[in-house]
């Protein structure tokens, strides 16, 4: 399996700026996202994946409640 698009830097140290966190993955969800992306490649995807989610809300927010800030 070739490299797939926008997971072709060299491994090693994570960028700074990034935060460790543990994320507990449904039974062979690894396994399926190393099959798409490839080995050693799956912390980047999911940083990507999570980012790209997280813009998408917030847009979603800014739409629906003219950027107010919901209280928790």
């Amino acid at each position: 399996m070739g490299i797939k698009p926008g997971y072709d830097t060299p491994m090693g140290r994570p960028p700074l700026g990034v935060k460790t966190t543990v994320v507990r993955l449904p039974d062979g969800m690894a396994e399926r996202i190393d099959d798409l992306i490839g080995p050693n490649r799956r912390a980047k995807f999911i940083r990507e994946v999570v980012e790209r989610e997280v813009d998408r809300l917030e847009k979603e927010r800014e739409t629906t409640l003219g950027g107010a800030t919901p209280r928790r």
